[in-house]
């Protein structure tokens, strides 16, 4: 035993400066360790939720794959699927960039917005690993979701989602006004729709001859803010790009 020190009936060391036990309590060092990159979603109880807000929804998977050609039609599939399945659940808009969606979607309550995204995740998740013959997870991460609850808000996540993909390709070699891996060929709140139909729709089974899809795999929004209340901002333009401004209001 060090001088200075000694030993009490109950194990613990005790000293002029320090105090330390041999069993249990926090040690420097303990505890997970914290993983390099980019930051987990919190695993915390979802707050509750109100129909008349829209929520921004991301999703990360572990595959850097989404935007090929024989991948996308299976993720718009299920999109699809879950269009025609859910009625107290709705997707509403959507973009899918290499590895992860960006989603607008609605629901009555907090059940139904759980019970509509795990629908979800497991349906697409499935369906992709079956294609790619993968198995294990498919998902990095739990969903990160957001409650739209402004005008302004759902009008800066309409531009981030349908506009991410410049956000990811600032330069390309034929520039286009909407992403065909997103649901603004659809979308009629572009300025420049005003004087016919959303932008580019033909061109989005184009790549893909086999699959078509006869009409849009979203559904129709019905919450006011969706549907109404953004526009009071000022419609979109095809050609806006989102700003790390943007970015930072949707976490």
């Amino acid at each position: 035993m060090q001088e200075g020190t000694q030993r009490s009936a109950k194990g613990t060391w005790t000293s002029k400066n320090t105090t330390s036990t041999t069993w249990g309590g926090a040690r420097v060092g303990a505890g997970r360790k914290a993983k390099s990159g980019r930051r987990s979603t919190p695993h915390r109880a979802r707050p509750l939720h109100w129909a008349a807000h829209p929520v921004h929804v991301t999703l990360r998977s572990k595959w850097r794959s989404l935007r090929k050609q024989q991948v996308f039609p299976t993720l718009v599939g299920a999109i699809a699927d879950q269009r025609r399945r859910e009625k107290s659940f709705r997707i509403v808009h959507f973009s899918v960039q290499y590895d992860h969606l960006h989603l607008i979607v609605e629901a009555r309550n907090k059940r139904a917005l759980s019970s509509g995204m795990r629908g979800l995740v497991i349906s697409i998740a499935r369906r992709v690993n079956k294609l790619l013959s993968e198995r294990g997870r498919f998902w990095a991460d739990r969903y990160h979701a957001r409650a739209l609850t402004t005008p302004r808000a759902v009008r800066t996540a309409l531009r981030y989602v349908l506009a991410n993909f410049r956000k990811h390709e600032p330069r390309t070699s034929r520039p286009l006004l909407t992403d065909a891996f997103s649901s603004a060929p659809w979308f009629e709140g572009f300025r420049e729709c005003r004087a016919g139909p959303p932008l580019e729709r033909a061109r989005f089974a184009i790549p893909w001859r086999r699959f078509v899809v006869s009409d849009a795999p979203v559904s129709a929004a019905q919450a006011w803010l969706t549907l109404v209340g953004w526009r009071k901002m000022g419609l979109l333009s095809a050609r806006e790009a989102p700003s790390s401004a943007d970015r930072r209001a949707l976490k």
